[in-house]
């Protein structure tokens, strides 16, 4: 009798480790299938974002741009909070204060800048006259190079003829544009005003909302170092451009190159622009110095200027100063500036370092997927790689 009983008694226990062993199984694949599912939506959603921003610019790029000078915003506004401004009137504040700034830069950069626009036709004889000996320079070795391909070459080369078409007037592209740029800033500042006037309340019911204190604390620490690392880059970049291009400005001053103040504002602006922006001063600077100097090495001084005073600030003052705050790799940088700017040209590119930070702040506080782990670890995509080995399959 008490062996039926034993018997029965295990038999049921085996039966009872089957079913769970089953069920935890079926849970495991189950767990495995929604992550797989959700793996292959994340990349679609991936590989369509860029086409979806690049389409909708319109909308899109003013709003992220707003976002991105909110949050850099966020200090000023809290300052302004703590001495017992509402959040209404702060808002308006830091609005004001942006439009400001953006108004002086653009008198002191644009206006001046379509004065030498304006002339530049003007100063193509005077050009050509100051690079000449390099033209002779270059033709000699280009003369002396035929002739070595002559002697070598059996068959002629032909001579093809290339048409360029002349490019619209910058007048008529900015007489169409002018009314989408104008709702565009319209729509910009409007989001700034609201984003900051409604910021305190809509953290602090963010935070409060989650359902556990976990959850809160997490988030309030994602937003906390989102606003810090951003702000403070914009802010500490800021302070180096501004300073840059008042140097610059003195520099070409000293030499005798009109507008300093436009030079120097438009080293502070292309500045903000990772490696092409620096590109972009050395060309425009050495078109400043070949319209106001006959002398080819007059000509090349107010570039070489800058080229001596962007690598210092490059190699020494800026990662002296950022890179204690933040640390970026060059490979995400130049990734980030090429896919920014491929999506929304210019101002992308000026977007692309700040929402790097912000992206990567996310990650690194809130935590990173570990996908290389759900790819390539045992038993990921498949069936069971721990059935042969004899090891339980986890509970999640």
């Amino acid at each position: 009798m008490d062996e039926a009983a034993e018997k029965i008694g295990s038999a049921v226990e085996r039966h009872t480790e089957s079913q769970w062993a089953a069920v935890v199984t079926g849970g495991y694949h189950r767990d495995r299938l929604l992550a797989a599912t959700a793996l292959i939506l994340g990349i679609g959603l991936v590989l369509a974002l860029p086409f979806a921003l690049r389409a909708g610019a319109e909308f899109f790029l003013p709003l992220t741009a707003a976002l991105v000078v909110a949050i850099a915003l966020v200090p000023l506004l809290e300052w302004l909070e703590r001495r017992g401004l509402p959040s209404a009137a702060a808002a308006f504040l830091c609005v004001l204060f942006f439009i400001g700034v953006a108004n002086m830069a653009i008198a002191s950069v644009v206006v001046p800048a379509s004065n030498w626009a304006a002339i530049l036709p003007k100063r193509i004889g005077m050009i050509r006259t100051t690079v000449r000996p390099l033209v002779d320079v270059y033709a000699q070795l280009n003369k002396s190079v035929g002739e070595l391909a002559n002697t070598i070459m059996i068959s002629k080369s032909h001579t093809r003829t290339v048409t360029l078409d002349t490019p619209n007037s910058l007048l008529s592209l900015l007489t169409t544009s002018a009314p989408f740029v104008i709702v565009q800033f319209f729509f910009a500042m409007l989001v700034i005003f609201f984003f900051l006037s409604g910021w305190t309340r809509a953290r602090r019911h963010t935070i409060t909302s989650r359902s556990t204190f976990d959850s809160a604390m997490t988030l309030a620490r994602v937003i906390q170092e989102v606003v810090d690392r951003t702000s403070s880059y914009i802010a500490t970049i800021t302070t180096i451009n501004v300073i840059l291009g008042c140097i610059v400005a003195a520099a070409v001053y000293y030499v005798g190159l009109p507008t300093p103040l436009m030079w120097g504002g438009l080293v502070a602006l292309l500045n903000y622009v990772p490696y092409v922006g620096p590109v972009g001063c050395v060309l425009l600077l050495a078109l400043g110095g070949l319209m106001t100097f006959a002398d080819p090495w007059y000509a090349a001084a107010p570039p070489l200027i800058f080229l001596g005073l962007h690598l210092v600030e490059a190699n020494v003052v800026t990662p002296m100063i950022v890179g204690r705050k933040l640390t970026l790799s060059p490979l995400l940088i130049l990734v980030s500036l090429s896919f920014w700017a491929w999506v929304w040209g210019t101002v992308g590119a000026v977007l692309a370092t700040p929402l790097l930070i912000i992206v990567h702040t996310v990650l690194d506080t809130a935590g990173r997927p570990d996908i290389a782990g759900f790819l390539f670890e045992r038993g990921t995509l498949g069936g069971d790689a721990r059935k042969d080995s004899g090891e339980p399959p986890p509970l999640a």
